[in-house]
């Protein structure tokens, strides 16, 4: 009984190690399963029913690193990671936000997005706002259902005003009803280029939260190889390009006020 328990065990044991990694199955099937939202932009929405945006471009890129080809897939946030444990597909560029909980359960590539909480301020805006506490005593915009307002209304003293969108509050910045607004640093290249307005972005505020490409925990050759392949994509500039035409800045860079 001992030894077919050992027997058993050596089986399990040798047939783990053979389990193939992550980028033998990709390179063997000659395409890498990404998972979008595809309702995100601009990081990933649809236009003309054709898939587009920064993370869209950047997959393809990535996949074309890796010597293979980009297949989408479209998913509900809620649903995504699960459908990722459940191998569904290879990796989500969506914005995930790399917390020590999924890291638990996932591996993550290197940041490809910093960001945080970012003022908007009107272009000829002379006075000082650099943080939270310069406004006390004015009137800040933000969006409703956001967590922004917890963060204001913390400090205290500032007269929070909450819009249905950003459309909305950056009206009233570029009129002068307010005095600033508030809204993540990578959105806001995106939100003042599209609206037009005579804005810009402010000092940013609190933490830095980086956002990496989540994968089943377990191919360190597909990590490495997807590392390597956002180095490279660094190193030659695809990265800059690609991200300035979205944001008109680095993304993997932390922001700052203009």
């Amino acid at each position: 009984m001992r030894k077919f328990l050992l027997a058993a065990s050596l089986l399990g044991f040798t047939l783990h190690a053979s389990a193939a990694d992550l980028l033998d199955t990709v390179k063997q099937r000659g395409t890498l399963k990404i998972a979008v939202e595809g309702t995100y932009p601009p990081f990933n929405y649809k236009e003309n029913n054709e898939l587009t945006g920064f993370e869209v471009e950047l997959a393809k890129a990535l996949a074309q690193k890796l010597g293979v080809k980009a297949e989408f897939s479209t998913s509900e946030w809620s649903a995504m990671l699960a459908g990722l444990q459940a191998g569904k597909y290879d990796i989500v560029i969506n914005q995930v936000g790399i917390t020590d909980k999924r890291k638990e359960t996932f591996d993550f590539s290197e940041p490809y997005t910093i960001s945080s909480p970012q003022l908007i301020v009107r272009s000829n805006e002379t006075r000082s706002f650099k943080n939270l506490d310069d406004l006390k005593g004015k009137k800040l915009g933000l969006g409703q259902g956001t967590n922004y307002a917890d963060i204001a209304k913390a400090v205290g003293g500032i007269d929070v005003k909450t819009y249905p969108g950003s459309q909305e509050y950056l009206q009233d910045l570029a009129l002068g009803r307010i005095d600033a607004a508030l809204n993540d640093s990578l959105l806001i290249p995106f939100i003042v280029k599209k609206t037009k307005l005579p804005l810009k972005a402010g000092a940013p505020l609190g933490d830095l939260e980086k956002s990496g490409i989540p994968f089943v925990k377990g191919n360190p050759k597909f990590k490495a190889s997807l590392n390597k392949a956002l180095a490279d994509l660094q190193a030659d500039g695809s990265f800059t390009k690609i991200s300035k035409k979205w944001f008109d800045r680095d993304v993997s860079k932390p922001p700052v006020a203009q």
